[in-house]
């Protein structure tokens, strides 16, 4: 007999062997028991959980002449007959490949004649999402009046896409991603029958990256067994093949984040480029380490939580007393965000060095998250500078001007820096329009002005001596947008009085120069968190 995969050859044969849906499989064993047979079911859930395993379990148990506590026996001529494919009864068809109008007729003419041994006629349909709409309403007929010997079973990854009249005429049964625990034990009750031995550590790691599907870690598993053929699986050898880092690699990007060294994070990138590690796969583990690292920080007693060894889990203890929860969850929305972009993205590398390199300059964002990141970086630079003065690395003069001595070159004239604006010194209707600024963009969309909103995107927020409100822009196409139509100004003067409340004067500026941004404050810096007062008319 020719080689079969490891998730062909241990396929469940009955409902005894289906591992991590308990919920489907009883409800599904009461309603054989019962008699109470649906004419249609939609199997959903992601792939790998089941739902195709389940449809054959089922299909050969209303077909089955002696039918058991766990569903088909499988020995009785019908059971065989479906297992190998000869029966009548059974129809598997493939929803991707078979998806027009004109294949769906064919089943429905099919339906009208009856099983020729008895028992039911079944007709599994995977990938059913695939259907067009036009098939979708050949079926529609069929589903809702089918023949009393007649059981379709619709498998799907993506319900979303199946017409809610189809889903109406159908049982629906939500198949979950199945936990690390129940594949971890399936994959050692197959190793142990193949007679292979895995560390407990590298069984982990698989079931992990498998993310709920019993297949993939399977498919996973076989791949391992392959490469390291006849030897003892263990995590580094699973590591090899899975194209991931061990987790010093982690640490040492996390402290080179923390640090704000890119010199230090793009060399990492060089070295698991060079040593052929997957960089997608780095992010989705680099997610997860972050994750351990938030959970570290935010819990006591977290070892039963975190699947690391003491050591690893005491570094985390230690970067996460030089982190704050609100730094940890901005590095996991950004590295989240970095995995689902590396799927679109002709170049992986440039993305995540760019993603790695936002994470160690917050400056370069101005939202709420890499505000914390940013005063963090000043606390850091404030105490360097302190120990510098401490260790008379640096000095301060307070000498006054110098006096113009002959042969001595004269004093740099000191450069005036304005000071900072403090929050009482805004004026009250501005105060308010700035810290109702989300409120306010939200207006702009609801009122259907979508691209006025757009090029507020990057505006920088600010007041002039005379009370205006300034908005200043970086990029000349979005101030032009402005300065060039005053129309446009007085229309977002009218949305923020809708708004708030408050009129005030608006004055556009160039900010594209960092010289032009000086004395300039983005007003959100330092209202963001200042109650303000709203009063009623």
């Amino acid at each position: 007999m020719s080689y079969q995969a490891l998730y062909r050859k241990y396929r469940p044969r009955d409902f005894s062997d289906v591992k991590g849906q308990e919920a489907i499989v009883t409800t599904l064993k009461n309603q054989l028991k019962s008699g109470r047979i649906g004419h249609a079911y939609l199997f959903c859930g992601t792939r790998g959980t089941g739902k195709t395993t389940v449809a054959k379990i089922l299909a050969r148990a209303l077909n089955c002449e002696n039918l058991g506590e766990n569903g088909p026996c499988g020995e009785c001529a019908r059971c065989q007959a479906i297992e190998e494919g000869s029966s009548m009864n059974v129809v598997e068809i493939d929803g991707a490949s078979n998806n027009g109008v004109a294949d769906v007729r064919q089943i429905v003419d099919e339906v009208n004649y009856a099983p020729m041994d008895g028992g039911r006629k079944v007709y599994i349909i995977d990938e059913v999402h695939m259907l067009s709409e036009s098939a979708f309403n050949a079926l529609l007929k069929t589903l809702e009046e089918p023949p009393e010997y007649l059981t379709f079973i619709l498998a799907t990854t993506d319900p979303q896409k199946v017409i809610p009249t189809i889903q109406s005429r159908c049982q629906r049964y939500d198949f979950k991603r199945i936990s690390v625990e129940t594949i971890v034990a399936r994959m050692r009750e197959l190793l142990d029958s193949e007679g292979i031995r895995a560390e407990d550590r590298a069984l982990n790691y698989i079931a992990r990256v498998a993310d709920g599907a019993l297949r993939d870690a399977l498919s996973l598993l076989e791949e391992c067994i392959s490469y390291f053929f006849k030897e003892e699986l263990t995590f580094e050898k699973v590591l090899t093949v899975v194209g991931s880092v061990d987790q010093t690699v982690y640490h040492s990007v996390t402290q080179a984040l923390i640090e704000g060294e890119v010199d230090r994070v793009i060399g990492t990138v060089d070295e698991l480029v060079a040593t052929g590690r997957d960089l997608t796969q780095f992010a989705k583990e680099y997610v997860w380490y972050l994750r351990n690292l938030l959970i570290v920080k935010t819990g006591n007693d977290v070892r039963h939580l975190i699947d690391m060894s003491d050591e690893n889990i005491e570094q985390l203890r230690i970067f996460a007393e030089q982190l704050e929860e609100e730094q940890i969850v901005r590095y996991i929305h950004v590295v989240s965000r970095l995995t689902a972009d590396m799927r679109h993205t002709s170049n992986r590398r440039v993305e995540f060095e760019i993603a790695l390199i936002r994470l160690c300059r917050p400056q370069m964002e101005r939202d709420y998250d890499s505000l914390i990141d940013r005063m963090k970086e000043m606390e850091r630079e404030l105490e360097r500078l302190q120990d510098g003065l401490e260790a008379g690395m640096y000095s301060v003069s307070t000498a006054g001007p110098a006096t113009g001595t002959p042969g001595t070159e004269p004093a740099a004239k000191p450069v005036e820096v304005p000071k900072p604006i403090r929050p009482e010194a805004v004026p009250e209707d501005v105060r308010e329009i700035v810290a109702s600024w989300k409120h306010i963009e939200q207006s702009i969309v609801a009122s259907g002005h979508q691209l006025l909103g757009a090029k507020l995107t990057n505006v920088l927020l600010s007041v002039d001596e005379d009370g205006s409100l300034v908005l200043g822009f970086r990029e000349r196409l979005e101030r032009d947008y402005f300065s060039g139509n005053p129309e446009k100004v007085e229309q977002l003067r009218e949305i923020i009085g809708e708004a708030t409340g408050k009129q005030v004067k608006i004055v556009v500026k160039d900010v594209s120069d960092a010289k032009d941004r000086v004395g300039i404050t983005d007003l959100r810096d330092i209202i963001k968190n200042v109650p303000i007062e709203v009063k009623e008319d």
